[in-house]
């Protein structure tokens, strides 16, 4: 069977897969940037405790992800919990990072102008800090959701949802008349779903983004 004969012999699994891999990538970056932009705000005003949260968030991606999600299995068991902490874990450091450094690059008059004009340190960080702060942290989200996108595949491992099980299904039955085509089908839908994030992101950022903060930056 060729890969175009087997896609359509097996669209609608394919397709479930999809949706599954989507739905986990896509709740874990939200979760992930919720936490990412907390600690950010917590502390990136000190240079020191700034610099522990990238660190310390950069620490776990030194620890391969099939060896993570192996390590959750005991703890947390197999399917969904062992996948969502290792994705959110793992997509919290370019958050963490760029939210930093976007709110240390804020430039300090502006602030000083908002405080001036009466407003409270809340109204300041949600109406002046943040957004001026959101290109970076944008960006960040971006590269987490690429990563995420991958290692989203290796939670197959622990029965995880996705399109994973398809590239585990075919290397399990390497040999087979099917095996390459699983394979290749997970792979392929992967790549495809990444691009289709990505240009959700761009057209996101020219929703979210004023003209005038996107010319400074360039």
């Amino acid at each position: 069977m060729g890969f175009g004969e087997y896609v359509v012999a097996r669209h609608q699994q394919l397709f479930a897969d999809a949706l599954q891999h989507v739905s986990a990538v896509f709740q874990c970056m939200v979760i992930a940037t919720a936490l990412g932009v907390a600690i950010a705000l917590a502390t990136y005003r000190s240079a020191w405790a700034g610099n522990l949260a990238i660190m310390s968030t950069a620490t776990v991606l030194t620890i391969p992800s099939l060896a993570l999600i192996g390590l959750l299995i005991p703890v947390v068991g197999l399917g969904v919990p062992p996948t969502v902490i290792a994705l959110v874990l793992y997509g919290l450091l370019p958050v963490v990072r760029n939210a930093v450094v976007g709110l240390r690059g804020v430039d300090p008059a502006l602030v000083d102008a908002a405080k001036g004009i009466g407003m409270s340190p809340a109204a300041r960080l949600a109406r002046v800090e943040l957004p001026l702060a959101w290109p970076p942290i944008l960006t960040g989200i971006r590269v987490s959701t690429q990563m995420l996108m991958g290692i989203a595949a290796i939670a197959a491992y622990a029965s995880g949802p996705g399109l994973g099980n398809e590239i585990f299904r075919g290397i399990a039955s390497l040999g087979s008349a099917n095996a390459l085509n699983q394979v290749l089908a997970g792979t392929l839908g992967i790549v495809v779903l990444a691009l289709f994030f990505d240009a959700a992101y761009v057209l996101l950022g020219r929703l979210t983004i004023s003209r005038g903060i996107r010319g400074r930056e360039h």
